[in-house]
């Protein structure tokens, strides 16, 4: 949840000062989306550095606590921190050392996931903003049927999820889209081509709308024919380990469980091995954020407000693969 003092961004950084240089937690902190720009957090205020191209949009839709300033002012202001925080992910080594040499009597220390905590829990505003892009989305998934015929490539039904998704009122795609046709949907990740569709192939979709920031993910798979007995089998075994890991999505309830929950019924149809990723993710202002679902990550314990995916799926190289996916308000 958004902390509603600096000093609470303080305690968990457990620093005087924290220098905030990812764009994404930026935004998330002031409402101001900046290609960039810097933001200090201090016991009482946060200073936001912006220069001309954003200090007018800065000064209208910034929040309270969030005073807009000259980038030139940053060094004066770290001057009165003998230590300050600063975000290791985003920040290069080149970076770091400038700032080591520029601002000698400040000491940097480099921390992670400080702001992205604070992202986990959603707010009944942010949740708001999901529930419209996961909307349009379903929408958007509901159409494909309608342009899965014979001879039509992956990248045309690609650019139509693109049009769909301005049409229905998203900001944009939160992501690129997959479009599989075939024996390409073994690859999770694929990306759309020139093949064309031959009716009796398989379909498989990951799409997502972005609206007012927030971002939709959801994974559809459609059949152009009638299924293979493996890939019936396939397909239930999925659908079954999605249902068996939403079920247990409540406040409290492990990654890990999570993850074992899909495992089990996959392993009961010896599919266990073809699935080769995580189970799911965070989701917000990034498609990845948070929690990673999966037991070979760190353990976490899903927080009331938090969005996740569900997402098994099973990968069977030069034949097919099929994934569903579900996010969860938790």
């Amino acid at each position: 949840m958004r902390p509603q003092k600096p000093s609470a961004i303080l305690r968990c950084s457990g620093t005087q000062a924290f220098l905030v240089t990812d764009l994404t937690n930026i935004l998330y902190l002031s409402g101001v989306s900046m290609s960039a720009g810097f933001m200090l957090i201090t016991p009482r205020k946060m200073l936001l550095f912006a220069d001309s191209r954003y200090a007018e949009i800065a000064q209208k839709t910034a929040g309270d606590c969030v005073t807009v300033l000259s980038p030139d002012l940053l060094g004066k202001s770290l001057a009165s921190y003998r230590q300050c925080g600063c975000e290791a992910d985003s920040v290069t080594l080149a970076q770091f050392g400038r700032w080591k040499r520029k601002f000698k009597n400040t000491k940097f220390v480099q921390k992670t996931g400080v702001i992205e905590e604070f992202r986990r829990s959603k707010s009944q505003d942010e949740l708001r903003k999901f529930r419209k892009a996961q909307e349009i989305t379903h929408d958007i998934i509901a159409r494909v049927p309608r342009v899965l015929k014979d001879g039509e490539s992956e990248l045309k039904v690609a650019e139509k999820l693109r049009s769909w998704a301005l049409q229905l009122g998203a900001q944009e795609l939160a992501f690129e889209p997959i479009v599989a046709f075939g024996t390409h949907s073994s690859r999770p990740h694929h990306r759309p081509t020139s093949r064309t569709l031959r009716m009796g192939n398989v379909v498989q979709i990951d799409v997502g709308a972005r609206y007012e920031g927030y971002a939709a993910d959801q994974s559809a798979f459609f059949f152009t024919g009638s299924p293979t007995p493996k890939q019936s089998r396939a397909y239930e075994a999925v659908r079954k380990a999605k249902d068996a890991a939403v079920a247990l999505v409540r406040p409290g309830v492990s990654t890990h469980a999570l993850d074992e929950a899909a495992r089990n019924v996959l392993r009961d149809y010896d599919m266990e091995e073809a699935f080769t990723h995580a189970l799911g993710h965070g989701l917000g202002l990034d498609v990845h954020e948070g929690v990673t679902v999966s037991g070979r990550a760190q353990e976490k314990y899903l927080l009331k407000g938090e969005i996740i995916t569900i997402e098994p799926g099973v990968y069977f190289a030069g034949q097919f693969g099929i994934r569903l996916e579900e996010e969860v308000v938790v």
